[in-house]
């Protein structure tokens, strides 16, 4: 990462917490009732020196066939 180009370990964790903030993200929208999400946004704030929380959050909705 000093030169430049993409840290292969950096990634891996960050696409993993991306997708565990989606999954969480899915179980809440099932839970409220919800069978889709509209404007989802992803968030990731560094809370501690090497420590990142990520967050995934946007409105849950009932979608039906017209």
């Amino acid at each position: 990462s000093m030169i430049g180009g993409r840290v292969g370990a950096y990634v891996k964790l960050a696409e993993t917490g991306r997708a565990e903030a989606y999954d969480a993200l899915l179980q809440h929208t099932r839970e409220a009732g919800g069978n889709a999400v509209i404007a989802l946004r992803y968030d990731a704030n560094e809370i501690m020196p090497g420590i990142t929380e990520v967050l995934c959050y946007g409105t849950a909705v009932v979608v039906e066939p017209v």
